[in-house]
């Protein structure tokens, strides 16, 4: 049994059968995101959707925090200094305050930030791993966004939620 969720060209999922581990396949923006590992280890990846979801629902999530910055110069800015030793502190926690699908091995080739604009929002993606830019070269330096609808977005993760419910 696999549950389809959303869509694939903004944000999708598809959930297979559930268990410990369990094949989830993330998109977004068009692009697989769970192309470098898509078995999660289902209570840790589940915890981890049902904690964006809360995050959410308690209305969390910030605007473009760079005034004339568009979502893809202002991603570019955020992971600029990142690993950076003379990074400051603010640059850090200001990135830490976008940060979005930290969900385990599954998403840890992506690095993703979320901005709220009342009832939407953006994310912003990038692929950073080496092995996945040598096989996919046109993602290099790309930023991928989507828009989305708050709501939309929380149902799609309630929903790879429900699909992994052992119960």
């Amino acid at each position: 049994m696999n549950v389809v969720l959303g869509d694939k060209s903004r944000f999708g999922a598809e959930v297979g059968e559930p268990g410990p581990l369990c094949r989830v396949d993330l998109w977004a923006a068009g692009r697989r995101l769970t192309c470098d590992d898509n078995m999660a280890y289902v209570p840790q990846f589940r915890r981890d959707v049902l904690d964006a979801v809360a995050w959410l629902r308690s209305g969390e999530g910030s605007p473009l925090p760079f005034a004339g910055l568009s979502a893809e110069a202002t991603h570019r800015r955020l992971v600029q200094r990142a690993g950076d030793d003379d990074e400051p502190e603010a640059d850090y926690q200001l990135r830490g305050r976008f940060r979005v699908l930290l969900w385990g091995p599954t998403t840890d080739n992506v690095t993703a930030h979320l901005f709220r604009e009342e009832d939407s929002l953006v994310i912003t993606l990038s692929f950073w791993r080496e092995e996945h830019l040598l096989s996919h070269p046109e993602d290099a330096g790309a930023v991928f966004t989507v828009e989305i609808p708050a709501k939309e977005f929380v149902g799609i993760l309630e929903g790879i939620a429900a699909a992994l419910d052992p119960s």
